[in-house]
């Protein structure tokens, strides 16, 4: 017992200034809330109520980083300041990632019914505003925030990728992006989708591993795109099951087939490549 309680000490003391995952928990869902009605349980009656709540929001956010400054080796308090001078533009891409899930998907009846219920919307909405603080050079809050989404939503997005405006998900569940993903403008991926990487050699931490996703591609359901290299050109489509590790060009219609010859044969799995109609891999 004595070799147990010194080595739960000594976590104990490693870890003095982590910052509590309540705390952070805390703070994103009171932002949430406030840039969200939708998302809170009291609505602002006065512009006077809102600003109060800014800077309370703003102190909040100063105080856990001038507790953690191991984590970005700053001064807290302006970053704190940079983070909400920054949050205008913010709370604008997310609305413009709502205008996309409402455009892109016929089920919506309104825009306040993905606020509340879209499990797209949380997801995208963590992942914007814990990038804005990866961009700050804060490390592990952002991760704790799209973590906290992700085990409500099944949507997994690292903050250290880069996603353009008017991104949707829809459905959601076990969407994976990985950190050095690049996504492009007004694209849209469905439930399932990996943006992975070919490696998960230490070695490459700092090497781009991740796909890049140009503007105005599709994604649907399953699909798994893999490798710093592979770029899916501008206007793709990618089918369901699809799995992709090299490029291709723009305007590519890309879909699983599965030929069976007979029915105790093998069954023999292409790729067509509809910008090409001769052509399979």
């Amino acid at each position: 017992m004595n070799s147990l309680l010194k080595k739960i000490y000594q976590a104990h003391q490693e870890c003095s200034d982590c910052p509590s995952p309540q705390v952070v928990q805390h703070f994103f869902e009171n932002l949430l809330g406030l840039l969200f009605p939708e998302h809170s349980v009291q609505k602002i009656k006065e512009e006077s109520e809102l600003k109060a709540k800014l800077n309370e929001l703003q102190e909040r956010l100063s105080k856990i980083l001038e507790r953690n400054t191991h984590l970005h080796g700053q001064d807290g308090r302006k970053l704190a300041a940079q983070f909400f001078a920054n949050l205008e533009r913010v709370y604008d891409w997310v609305n413009q990632d709502v205008d996309a899930m409402y455009a892109g998907d016929p089920a919506a009846k309104s825009r306040t019914e993905i606020l509340r219920s879209y499990p797209g919307f949380y997801a995208i909405a963590a992942y914007r505003i814990a990038n804005e603080l990866h961009l700050l050079g804060i490390k592990l809050i952002p991760r704790m925030i799209t973590e906290l989404a992700h085990s409500r939503t099944g949507i997994d997005i690292h903050p250290g990728a880069r996603i353009g405006q008017h991104f949707c998900i829809d459905h959601g569940t076990g969407v994976v992006i990985g950190e050095t993903t690049v996504i492009g403008n007004h694209v849209k991926i469905y439930q399932g989708v990996t943006l992975g990487a070919l490696s998960v050699e230490k070695a490459d931490a700092d090497v781009k591993r991740h796909p890049t996703i140009e503007d105005e591609v599709v994604i649907y359901a399953g699909a798994t795109i893999l490798g710093g290299k592979t770029v899916i050109g501008k206007g793709s489509t990618i089918g369901g099951n699809v799995w992709l590790t090299k490029s291709i060009p723009a305007g590519s219609k890309v879909y699983y087939q599965a030929k069976m010859y007979h029915a105790d044969s093998d069954v023999t799995d292409l790729y067509v490549f509809k910008n090409d109609p001769d052509a399979t891999s």
